[in-house]
């Protein structure tokens, strides 16, 4: 995990991570819905796993569950990283 992580670099794992699962780039924003983008539960666990390998940070199921969108998720692993 890098001493400081910033806002782009969370936001570039997580958009590749995401293309990996189905999305385009395009369709990836903020403003973006898990349930619009074709990614499901199973989807956002592999997600996770991601995220806690390059960050550090572990989203529980609670924390999955309250992601909505991109955004969401965004905002919530660079609060945990900081």
């Amino acid at each position: 995990m890098p001493a400081t992580v910033t806002a782009e670099q969370v936001e570039t794992v997580v958009y590749d991570a995401l293309v990996e699962l189905g999305p385009t780039r395009d369709q990836l924003t903020r403003d973006a819905t898990f349930e619009s983008l074709d990614v499901d539960s199973l989807d956002l666990a592999e997600l996770s796993q991601v995220v806690e390998e390059h960050f550090g940070v572990r989203l529980k199921g609670d924390d999955v569950a309250k992601i909505k969108t991109v955004g969401d998720a965004l905002d919530l692993i660079i609060a945990r990283a900081a």
